[in-house]
C-alpha cells in the first residue's frame, strides 16, 4: 500500500464519518444515518463510521462543556449539536475587530460564527473544510444566523486555497490531528499568514506512541485518536514550518479509565502492555499558540 492511497483513504474515512454528521441536519430523516444514503454506502466507508469507535466523535458533540453559554445563547441547535471540538480556539485567539480569520476545518461553522462576533462587520471570517456536507451545513447555518462576514469554502488543509499572506490569525479545532500529513498543514497555515500573525489550536495529542492496532484504524483516524501525535512531535512540526512563540496555554486529559465512550480504545491500550494507573496520561487536548515572524 502506498502512502498517497494510504492517506486517501484516512481523508476519505474522515469525510465519511463527518459528512454523515452533517447530513442529519441537512437531510430528510429516511435519508440521513451515520452512514448517510446506503446505496451509496461502500464497506470500507461503514468500517470508517458505523464501528464503536463512532462514539469517540459522537461524544464531542456537546458544545456547553466547551463554550460559555453566553456564547451559544444566540445559536441554532444545527450549529451547537454539530459542534465536534475538543476546545474553543476563539476564546484565546485575542481576535480584533477588522481582522481576517481562517477556521481549518470549520464543520458546521461555530468557532466561525463566533470569531464572526468578536472581528466585527469589518472583519472576515473564512471556513474550510473538505467535507461537501459539512459546508452545505455550514451555509445553511450562517443564512438562518444571518451572519454576513463568514465565507465557507471547500478545500483541504494541506492545500489552502489561499493566496500568501491574507489572514491575521488562524484558527482550529481538532482537526489538524485528522490530517496524514500534518507538516503539509502546519507549513500552509505559516504561508497564509501575514508576517505577525498567530495560530491558535485546540487539538487531540497523546503521550508516547499509539499501538499499530490504533493507528492502523480508519474508524480511530476519524475518531480523532489514530492521527494524534505524542505532543513533542505535535509542536517540533509546528516550530519547523517557521512559527516562533509557541506555547501550550492548557492541557486537559481525556479520562479514558473511567468512561464508557473510551471502552475499545481502553482495551486496545491494555492490551498493548499499558498499565491501568497510566491510561489517563495517555490522551490530552491542548490549546496552542503560535506566532508568524514579523
Amino acid at each position: 500500500m502506498t502512502t498517497v492511497t494510504t492517506d486517501e483513504k484516512i481523508k476519505g474515512a474522515v469525510r465519511q464519518a463527518y459528512g454523515g454528521v452533517a447530513r442529519r441536519f441537512v437531510e430528510e430523516p429516511a435519508s440521513t444515518g451515520c452512514c448517510g444514503p446506503a446505496e451509496t454506502t461502500t464497506q470500507e466507508a461503514q468500517e470508517s463510521c458505523c464501528s464503536p469507535a463512532e462514539a469517540v466523535v459522537e461524544s464531542a458533540s456537546s458544545a456547553v462543556r466547551l463554550y460559555a453559554a453566553e456564547e451559544l445563547a444566540d445559536l441554532p441547535d444545527s450549529v451547537t449539536d454539530a459542534s465536534l471540538g475538543c476546545g474553543d480556539p476563539t476564546a484565546i485567539a485575542e481576535l480584533q475587530p477588522g481582522e481576517v480569520v481562517l477556521d481549518l476545518g470549520s464543520g458546521g461553522g461555530i468557532d466561525c460564527f463566533l470569531a464572526a462576533k468578536k472581528v466585527g462587520p469589518e472583519g472576515r471570517v473564512i471556513g474550510l473544510d473538505m467535507t461537501p456536507d459539512m459546508i452545505r451545513l455550514a451555509r445553511r447555518n450562517a443564512k438562518k444566523i444571518g451572519t454576513t462576514n463568514v465565507d465557507f469554502r471547500y478545500g483541504e488543509m494541506e492545500d489552502i486555497p489561499l493566496p500568501d499572506a491574507e489572514v491575521d490569525v488562524i484558527i482550529s479545532n481538532c482537526v489538524i490531528n485528522l490530517s496524514p500529513d500534518k507538516d503539509a498543514v502546519f507549513a500552509e497555515a505559516y504561508r497564509v499568514l501575514r508576517p505577525g500573525g498567530r495560530l491558535t489550536v485546540s487539538d487531540i495529542v497523546i503521550d508516547g506512541q499509539l499501538p499499530l492496532s490504533i493507528r492502523s484504524r480508519l474508524d480511530a483516524w476519524a475518531g480523532c485518536i489514530a492521527g494524534a501525535l505524542d505532543e513533542s512531535d505535535y509542536l517540533d512540526k509546528i516550530r519547523r514550518a517557521g512559527f516562533e512563540k509557541i506555547n501550550v496555554l492548557s492541557r486537559t486529559y481525556a479520562k479514558i479509565s473511567e468512561s464508557a465512550e473510551w471502552e475499545e480504545i481502553r482495551a486496545l491500550l491494555s492490551a498493548d502492555g499499558l498499565p491501568p494507573q497510566d491510561l489517563d496520561r495517555k490522551v490530552a487536548s491542548i490549546n496552542v499558540k503560535a506566532y508568524k515572524p514579523k
